[in-house]
């Protein structure tokens, strides 16, 4: 490979790296500790102070001299040509002002090896570990910090399904993913990699020797694994129901999950019911002859009671996932993963087309889970089909959400329960299975430790899924606390155990690779449909408009059917077969769909999907739909005729400012009872008298809001602490929001009362006594003067690097890490940046991007908008590693050129990739 032009310190010795081909990567070679670990013990006598001083003076003069090669040394080449192989023609990549890259081709195969290469060269550390995780290799690289997430991914062999994956992919999907590969490849050959990204040369610092191995189809596919496992649905409601039953008892642990009101809250789709296992948007009653919504009658009800007796001894856990959480939270997990999508008719907006817009909410970090690219054939043919723009993950071909020349797209989580733990009778290696034994298979799987000894485990499998109690302390409690219905007939002697399984429809190999670039080439509706029948993993609500005006909404993804012992909201017993999975799963022309619906306009929160009467059983939890009704209504509101605009039509710029909404549905709820409280004048009135007139808008600069949100967080605290776990300690979200809103109608709930008192406490003393912790909480944290106080100034943004940004020192966190930016908004509101009250007021997921599509003909897709989290870089110190967050912040977006002549107008940087000679 050879460069007519290049970045300074871009050239390198070669150093090609090994590795294998589409299976599981071969171990790279032997890691060595650290030979800086001798000096971490000083000598006696010396003078600490004094030494880091020397040190310091050392590392400065250094810094002063190497550090911006060392730091400029990874960085792309963004102009020039470069001599490639792998490709038959010139590959053109354009970049703007934000280093966007647009990339023009004349076959899929370069156009896809020329993603793979522009994603290399931007985020190939990012790819890396992420294929590292996905694989349960992150030990490798990061020593014993990483095991137990090895020890879980391995256990749940995200990796080997992937593998199972490959071979049913439709053979365009091979072709664009294979050309991906040898485009990140080609990338690598040769370089070194001080070159490919600073993390390594500070790994490389640390003691790790090591060249990271050719990448595969495999690695692409396995991040998808990775990407549904966060989305998955209510695996550790399942425990936490079985923790709170144990604590408060049935009758008081239902009041924590409380049931959707549909009254409240539209679903996604409120036409249409299911005919023959057809979902029909026009039809007014359903004709499904036989529906599979599990029953919840006396059997049900018992099985439940025995589950939760015989899993009381888990209450003693402090804390669950003690292997499985212990996964890098990549996406996000907990109540504030979602996503706002909704899609407008043309019939309502300024321009005559429709607007649709998303805001996928991800868990923060730096840089962030997307890429913008586009991807643009210079000819569309069948040879090469694709001219699409938006959002795609690194390692990933194609794009993940965006439009192309005829559609757009936005996914938010369909929230589908797609995951139930099953307790297993296991004697001598066989699981009991109704009167039957079946065989539980093994398998042994080798970690290594970077810095440590291999670590090796047997992973054990049931027809339910995985064994996951054995890498999980808290669910090998579960197990082993599990005698249910019939322990003393089965015993206690050797060779018997309880264990704990789980079954996931992420387990079911499946071409959801197919679903990704089918949505890029989709020219319509029914191609739309197609692409998305075969999305399997995460189950997910995909809005839908197109060029020639109309709009839509699909639900996809697998969704199980369960026989009548089990509705998923519990642990099963798994030797009873009316607990099982049927092996069938909600057909996908049954889910819930709909093309230019009554009204005109498509709303999909996370809020539930269809009417109360749909046949099939998708969740009982779905999201109480907060966001979806402000969003609604604040779409209503701008319909509607007035004085200063008589159109009563949105347009995109009003669409945009509907993302930033941080209005808190808590705070028309809770703030009457807050300012019926009679404080002292003075000191602990001046926070109360915030609240006056307050307009329930959550913007940084907020004192109001800094009150409020405290207020709420110690109300939690008080109302709760004293009698759950600290698992189930709340975490403020939108369930939380459900809980108190009906607990405030009550005085003298037992959740008042605090059980470590001798008083019996009702609702006003908690209020009280939350109102005064949160102004001398305030007064500690920002300032005596209650208008000095800032909601951002609590809430703030932390941009993580990850893992090194998690696990790494001082130093390393530093280097890498982005963080202590003030944020408005709130879990529940539209602009969802979510706070976990148990902990503190760190923003913990939030919008990770934010697009809005015009779908008007011409050229009127340049007049989209959108903007990332952080930017295109994975390198720390590129001008684009978080060069798009103060606009994020701001509220600004960038403009999106999808023409040929927009995007070269606004294109900064143009690199040519060109066929080496000879190849």
């Amino acid at each position: 490979m050879t460069a007519d032009s290049e970045r300074p310190g871009s050239a390198g010795s070669p150093s090609a790296p090994g590795g294998a081909g589409a299976g599981e990567p071969e171990a790279a070679s032997r890691r060595r500790r650290s030979p800086w670990a001798r000096f971490v013990a000083l000598p006696a006598g010396l003078r600490i102070t004094s030494y880091v001083a020397v040190v310091l003076v050392l590392v400065l003069v250094a810094l002063t001299t190497t550090s911006v090669v060392l730091v400029r040394r990874s960085f792309p080449q963004t102009s020039g040509t470069v001599e490639v192989t792998g490709i038959d023609g010139p590959v053109e990549v354009l970049r703007d002002a934000a280093g966007i890259p647009q990339v023009y081709a004349d076959s899929t195969e370069d156009l896809m090896f020329a993603q793979g290469y522009v994603s290399a060269q931007e985020r190939f550390y990012e790819m890396d570990v992420r294929r590292h995780a996905t694989a349960g290799r992150l030990a490798e690289l990061f020593g014993e910090d990483a095991l137990a997430s090895d020890l879980a991914v391995r256990t749940l062999g995200w990796r080997r399904v992937a593998e199972a994956e490959l071979p049913l992919l439709a053979p365009e999907t091979r072709v664009a993913l294979d050309a991906y590969a040898k485009g990140v490849n080609e990338y690598l050959d040769g370089r070194p990699t001080s070159r490919i990204s600073l993390e390594y040369v500070v790994l490389g610092a640390g003691g790790l020797d090591y060249s990271p191995e050719p990448w595969t189809s495999v690695d692409s596919l396995a991040w998808l694994k990775a990407m549904a496992w966060d989305l998955r649905g209510n695996m550790t409601d399942e425990i936490d129901r079985v923790l709170a039953i144990d604590a408060v008892g049935r009758e008081r642990a239902e009041e924590l999950y409380p049931a959707y009101d549909y009254r409240a809250s539209d679903p996604i789709v409120t036409q249409g019911a299911v005919i023959d296992d057809v979902f029909e948007q026009d039809a007014s009653a359903g004709g499904t002859r036989n529906p599979k919504r599990p029953p919840t009658g006396p059997a049900l009800d018992r099985d439940r009671r025995e589950v939760a007796t015989s899993l009381a001894a888990v209450s003693s856990v402090d804390s669950l996932g003690q292997g499985v959480g212990r996964m890098p939270a990549w996406l996000g997990e907990g109540d504030g993963l979602g996503s706002n999508a909704w899609v407008v008719s043309g019939d309502h907006t300024d321009s005559g087309a429709p607007l649709l817009a998303a805001d996928p909410h991800l868990g923060v970090s730096a840089p962030g889970p997307w890429l913008q690219v586009g991807l643009h054939c210079r000819s569309i043919s069948a040879a090469c089909p694709y001219d699409v723009a938006g959002y795609s993950f690194s390692g990933v071909p194609g794009v993940i959400v965006g439009h192309n020349a005829s559609i757009a797209w936005g996914f938010s989580n369909l929230g589908a329960d797609v995951s139930d733990l099953y307790v297993e009778r296991i004697t001598d290696g066989t699981a009991r299975r109704g009167r039957q034994e079946a065989a539980v298979r093994e398998r042994q799987e080798t970690v290594e430790v970077e810095g440590g000894d291999d670590v090796t485990i047997t992973v054990r499998t049931t027809d339910h899924g995985p064994i996951v109690s054995d890498v999980d302390e808290a669910l090998s409690l579960v197990a082993d606390a599990a005698p249910l219905k019939g322990r003393q007939r089965f015993g206690s002697g050797a060779g018997q155990e309880y264990a704990v399984s789980l079954s996931w429809t992420g387990f079911t190999p499946s071409p959801t690779a197919d679903a990704i670039l089918g949505l890029n080439r989709a020219g319509g509706w029914d191609a739309f449909r197609q692409a998305l029948s075969s999305f399997a993993a995460p189950a997910q609500n995909v809005v839908y408009a197109d060029r020639d005006g109309h709009i839509g909404y699909q639900a996809t993804g697998l969704a199980p059917i369960r026989k009548s012992g089990n509705d998923g909201r519990l642990p099963s017993a798994g030797w009873r077969a009316e607990n099982d999975w049927t092996g069938e799963f909600v057909p996908f022309d049954g889910l819930p769909s709909v093309l230019d619906p009554d009204g005109g306009v498509v709303v999909a929160a996370n809020q539930a999907v269809a009417e109360r009467d749909y046949p099939y059983f998708l969740t009982g939890d779905w999201d109480h739909g907060y966001r979806a009704e402000r969003i609604s209504s604040l779409l209503e509101a701008a319909l509607v005729p007035t004085d200063s605009d008589s159109s009563g039509t949105v347009s995109l710029e009003e669409m945009t400012a509907m993302q930033l909404d941080d209005r808190t549905p808590l705070g028309p709820v809770l703030t009457p009872y807050l300012l019926d409280v009679e404080l002292p004048s003075g000191y602990f009135s001046a926070g109360q008298r915030l609240l006056q007139g307050w307009d329930f808008g959550q913007p940084a600069g907020s004192a109001a809001a800094a009150y409020f949100n405290a207020v709420w967080r110690n109300l939690l605290e008080l109302t709760f602490h004293d009698e759950l776990p600290e698992a189930l300690w709340p975490d403020g979200g939108q369930r939380w929001v459900a809980v108190v809103t009906e607990l405030l109608e009550d005085p003298v709930d037992p959740y008042w009362d605090d059980v470590g008192t001798e008083d019996r406490e009702t609702r006003d003393m908690i209020i009280e006594r939350a109102l005064r912790d949160a102004r001398d909480e305030l007064t500690s944290r920002q300032a005596v003067r209650a208008v000095e106080w800032t909601w951002g100034g609590l809430h703030e943004l932390d941009l993580r690097s990850q893992p090194l940004g998690e696990w790494g020192n001082g130093a390393e966190r530093a280097l890498f890490n982005r963080g202590d930016r003030d944020v408005g908004g709130g879990p529940t509101s539209v602009n969802a940046t979510a706070w976990d009250a148990a902990s503190g007021y760190e923003v913990s997921t939030a919008p990770s991007m934010r697009m809005v599509v015009s779908l008007d003909g011409g050229d009127g897709l340049d007049r989209s908008r959108w903007i990332n989290l952080t930017g295109v870089s994975g390198h720390a110190f590129d001008a684009h590693y978080t060069d798009q967050t103060e606009r994020w912040l701001d509220g600004r977006t960038l403009p999106w050129p999808f023409s040929e002549d927009a995007v070269r107008d606004a294109a900064q940087d143009t690199l040519v990739l060109r066929p080496a000679s000879g190849s």
